[in-house]
């Protein structure tokens, strides 16, 4: 496709509507309307030009308003879909795809199929959320580089028929010199640019608000960046870390360098004697929550791990987790996010005759690690056969546990005795006990279980909130930038003893016509009228 030669001499690519330089009118379609579409100057845009090769046909595709409008109502419509049920990171430690079905049947089925289940990481999401990116960058170079090389090449003598197609135009019968000079003065006043050329003049002002949306474009593809960036391994972590009293744990995504320690969990509650004016709304509200805090100590691993031996550990600091003042190391901070009360951690159980009451010693299940065998001296012994920390029974019948918190423990122990040395089974829940094998010379009785309260630390990490706050503040510039200037143009023009005015703005024309108002107010050259207002009034006549 060749290249148009105007008849100023200006080449102009193909596609293009109005000569970038002079403006006249090069496709024919154009010459039927009265006022000229002046949104990108009348540039060739490519998206428009061409449309032969796959790549063209990508182009235009993506060059599309609708089709990135379409992506980005595509895209909000799955991020509501997935707050429908919860996400995998908040449900129970259990296999989500057997945890979807048995809570919410053929729905919790299709949800988990479909990737809603961990939407943000689901490859279609970040599929659709490339594509967004992609739209806005195809969109913003199929119209700012023509736009741009059209606004720089422009002339200060433009084509007749670019004029009297202006929505601002206006004509004079006399030429005044003194009158040009006092224009040309109040177009200076008011901060225009004025272009002189052969007694014609260009004044122009705002130029730069014409990109605010392609620097808005700009921002959203670095705060796509930035969340896309999240999905990097090291870049952004966001675990939870549940942590007994008394517990060492590694923190997570640290290569196993850092441990951290919980002394002490506290939970302080606001106390209406101390301070008489909130009774009533503690009355009302019941016990209101004062401070959440886990009294943690922060160690560095200084060895080499090796498996099976506990690891060296090198304290770096102790510090008083609380909400909102999370303990910071490195890239790292941990935020008290939760916590669990009395949380069951031990329980007692005795071996006991079922006749004659007689005891024969005493076994303390931790019910985080229990141990496979107790050893109770004498010949007595009882083994652990299975274990349900959260216990419920299956559909099908079978006992089977809901998570590995020990919320409702449940055990299938084996006792053996000297008189029993095949040993009795017994299946001994809270407040049940079941032997399913027949009656029993023994059992497990149950002595007394140990508590510990529990902190839910979550172990945060984000490279990337940099990339997106500079993505954030860019688009507001780009908006400001929009939103509070406008590109004026005026252009004056002497032609057969004439002196034609014309104008135009990409927004605000009443702002436009105030200020040719004002600067032609004391001259002998009349202010142009806006021809789209008459057009208007001539049908509300009709």
């Amino acid at each position: 496709m060749k290249d148009v030669k105007c008849e100023c001499g200006h080449v102009n690519p193909h596609g293009t509507v109005l000569c970038e330089a002079c403006g006249k009118v090069l496709v024919e379609e154009a010459m039927e309307t009265k006022l000229l579409d002046m949104r990108y100057e009348g540039s060739a845009r490519r998206s428009q030009t061409y449309n032969k090769t796959i790549v063209d046909k990508i182009w235009n595709f993506f060059s599309s308003v609708k089709v990135g409008v379409s992506l980005i109502v595509i895209t909000l419509v799955a991020s509501a879909v997935g707050t429908i049920l919860p996400q995998e990171m908040y449900i129970p430690s259990v296999q989500p795809s057997v945890y979807y079905q048995e809570e919410y049947g053929w729905v919790g089925k299709l949800y988990y199929d479909l990737g809603f289940h961990d939407l943000y990481s689901s490859w279609w999401y970040l599929i659709l959320v490339a594509m967004i990116g992609v739209s806005l960058v195809i969109c913003s170079l199929d119209r700012v580089v023509p736009l741009y090389k059209a606004l720089k090449v422009q002339n200060v003598t433009r084509h007749e028929g670019f004029l009297r197609r202006q929505r601002i135009f206006g004509v004079t019968e006399s030429v005044n010199v003194k009158d040009l000079a006092s224009i040309k003065e109040g177009l200076k006043a008011k901060r225009y640019n004025v272009r002189e050329k052969n007694g014609d003049l260009l004044a122009e002002k705002g130029r730069f608000s014409r990109w605010g949306p392609y620097v808005n474009h700009v921002g959203l593809i670095i705060f796509l960046i930035g969340g896309m960036l999240r999905f990097v391994p090291g870049m952004y972590i966001d675990e939870v870390l549940w942590l007994r009293e008394g517990e060492t744990k590694v923190i997570p995504e640290t290569d196993g360098q850092y441990y951290i320690t919980n002394n002490k969990f506290t939970v302080d509650h606001y106390d209406k004697n101390e301070n008489k004016t909130f009774e009533a709304a503690i009355d009302r509200a019941g016990m209101v929550v004062k401070n959440y805090q886990t009294d943690a100590v922060l160690y560095k691993r200084t060895g080499p791990a090796i498996p099976g031996e506990a690891p060296d550990l090198n304290k770096v600091k102790e510090h008083k987790i609380r909400v909102n003042q999370p303990l910071k190391f490195e890239h790292f901070a941990l935020y008290q996010v939760d916590f669990k009360l009395n949380e069951l951690n031990t329980m007692t159980f005795s071996l006991t005759n079922k006749t004659t009451k007689e005891t024969f010693g005493d076994l303390k299940v931790n019910l985080y690690e229990p141990e496979p065998k107790y050893e109770l001296g004498n010949g007595y012994s009882v083994e652990l056969i299975s274990y349900f920390p959260d216990f419920e029974f299956a559909k099908t019948g079978e006992p089977t546990t809901k998570s590995r918190i020990p919320n409702n423990p449940a055990f299938v122990f084996k006792m053996l005795t000297p008189e029993k040395p095949q040993g009795e089974t017994s299946f001994v829940a809270i407040q049940q006990t079941i032997e399913p094998l027949g009656e029993n010379e023994y059992k497990m009785a149950f002595k007394g279980v140990e508590t510990k309260n529990v902190t839910a630390l979550t172990v945060r990490k984000d490279l990337t909130l940099w990339i997106i706050a500079l993505g954030g503040v860019i688009f507001m510039i780009g908006v400001v930038q929009g939103a509070y200037w406008n590109h004026r143009r005026v252009w004056i023009q002497q032609k057969n003893g004439q002196v034609w005015v014309a104008g135009h703005t990409n927004k605000n024309w009443y702002g436009l016509k105030r200020e040719l108002e004002i600067v032609f107010s004391n001259t002998a050259i009349n202010i142009p009228e806006d021809q789209l207002q008459e057009k208007n009034t001539d049908k509300e006549g009709v």
